[in-house]
């Protein structure tokens, strides 16, 4: 057997048996890992392919050759497949069955192609052997079909490669030495099939099979050395990318290491070159944001994005090496504006009478005793307005409780629609309201009950076709407050405004009664 020969046998030999062991350790130690299904079977079939091809290569005969080509074809198809689900598993990523499935159509179109060339010549126009080989070596012109079919193999090897590709640039050095190392062994037996489809190979050896030894040694490599399939990093990433909450990552110094796609809703300046910035230059026009890193404290932050106010929670989270020292820290930005939005709301239904919306006792009270804090400061004058409809009982005991509670909120929007912004409206009880009134001086009160006390009476409340109208009674009481001066409150006043609302009832009602 000529030396070439030999070499060549022995070179597909190691290349199957790299192979054949690569997809045992796999299966007995990496099955479960994201990919590792698919390699098994890729290196299953690549050594099936290239112990085949040892086994033509020292055929004597074409009868010999033809019948291990054939036994080739029932791997080579489907080794371009498997490549291309191990590499999209590997980066955490899948796709439809119905996708998968869709994959095989060519590969078994081709074992046919393959089988019944004979009847066709649609996958080889010829197969005879060589006349310028010092062995048996065959020669083969490819037809339609088999450029078809090595098209669909260079795809998938090339979306393969693309897919590995995407993740370097934002991956570990342990993850980029494993893409590395998987990228290179995939390159390497589309360099040897261009020799030989181009019949560049010495003989016409196919040089597929023969770079397979090179191939498996770079996966190898990657693999023992490197931990080939190591989830890790592929879940970092997943995990990192598809948090809802900004995520930055600084070092000791303050300088930007890392950080998520959530992190530039927040800091829209963030860019690929904002890496190894420090986080104080670029958040230089954010003063706000940047005293709050700069504090290294929980807490609050909002800002407006597209228009619309987001509330967030800034957390701090030191990083520490192997050996407990800290070596940065992880700043995470948790968008809390629902739960914020939500506690306003349970704030406001808490604050609102639930019948007319306007403010309860209680709130009305404590956002009062608010309003004279701040009137005691500088001082002014502060009017109070109590009013409740006349007769109400009887509207009760007459048209019914129905009716009663439109008449309320009859009253209540009415008086809602003559105040000012500033000025506070509240249910006191059952049929009775009241209105604080900051900056007022009694005739402006006085002038503004006398307004609503004349819009009410004008009113008709319709209910079950009934056409209903009332009249409101109303008292006003006035104090002017002097800097400094605590000692008057909205209690100090309320039991003046009341006397004088008992006086207007006893003047006959519909009317407004003032004590000053």
């Amino acid at each position: 057997m000529p030396r070439e020969l030999l070499l060549s046998i022995l070179v597909v030999i190691i290349a199957g048996a790299l192979s054949l062991f690569l997809c045992l350790f796999a299966q007995l130690k990496i099955k479960d890992a994201p990919g590792a299904k698919a390699y098994i079977l890729v290196t299953l079939l690549s050594s099936i392919f290239t112990f085949s091809y040892a086994f033509e290569l020292s055929s004597t005969s074409l009868e010999q050759i033809i019948f291990w080509l054939r036994v080739e074809y029932l791997a080579l198809p489907f080794i371009p497949v498997f490549l291309l689900l191990m590499c999209i598993e590997y980066v955490g990523h899948r796709i439809k069955k119905v996708w998968q499935y869709a994959l095989f159509i060519i590969p078994f179109i081709t074992i046919f192609m393959h089988y019944t060339n004979d009847l066709h010549h649609l996958y080889y126009k010829s197969m005879e052997l060589r006349s310028d080989s010092p062995f048996p070596i065959i020669k083969l012109v490819g037809g339609p079909w088999f450029y078809v079919h090595s098209l669909f193999l260079f795809l998938c090897v090339m979306i393969s490669i693309i897919i590995l590709l995407k993740q370097v640039k934002k991956s570990s050095f342990r993850f980029k030495m494993q893409i590395s190392m998987m990228v290179a062994g995939l390159l390497i037996p589309i360099i040897a099939n261009y020799y030989y489809i181009n019949g560049l190979s010495s003989y016409g050896i196919d040089l597929g099979p023969v770079s397979m030894s090179i191939t498996f040694i770079f996966h190898g490599a990657a693999l023992l050395t490197f931990q080939m399939f190591n989830v890790a990093p592929i879940a970092r990433e997943t995990v990192f990318e598809s948090m809802k909450e900004g995520v930055i990552v600084l070092n000791q110094q303050g300088l930007i290491v890392d950080y998520n796609r959530g992190m530039c809703k927040v800091m829209p300046m963030l860019d690929e070159h904002s890496i190894g910035k420090s986080i104080t230059s670029v958040l230089n026009g954010n003063h706000q944001l940047r005293g709050i890193i700069d504090l290294k404290q929980d807490s609050d932050f909002n800002c407006s994005i597209n228009g619309d106010m987001v509330h967030y929670h800034i957390g701090f989270s030191p990083v520490f090496n192997k050996n407990n020292l800290p070596i940065g820290q992880i700043i995470t930005f948790a968008d809390v504006t629902e739960r914020v939005l939500m506690l306003e709301k349970m704030k406001q239904l808490a604050s609102l009478d639930g019948l007319t919306q306007i403010l309860n006792r209680t709130f009305f009270i404590k956002k009062s005793e608010m309003l004279f804090d701040a009137l005691s400061m500088e001082g002014g004058n502060v009017s109070v307005i109590m009013f409740d409809i006349d007769h109400f009982k009887n509207v009760n005991d007459t048209f019914g409780h129905e009716a009663g509670d439109a008449l309320i909120t009859l009253v209540a929007n009415t008086a809602k629609e003559h105040i000012r912004e500033g000025d506070l409206l509240g249910r006191y009880g059952g049929e009775e309201f009241i209105i604080c009134l900051p900056n007022t001086a009694l005739p402006t009160a006085y002038e503004l009950a006398d307004m609503i006390r004349e819009k009410v009476s004008e009113s008709i409340a319709v209910v079950n076709e009934e056409k209903i109208s009332v009249t409101c009674s109303f008292g006003v009481t006035t104090a002017l407050i002097e800097a400094g001066d605590r000692s008057i409150s909205i209690k100090t006043l309320m039991p003046q405004a009341d006397q004088a609302l008992y006086a207007a009832k006893k003047k006959g009602r519909n009317c407004v009664q003032i004590i000053a």
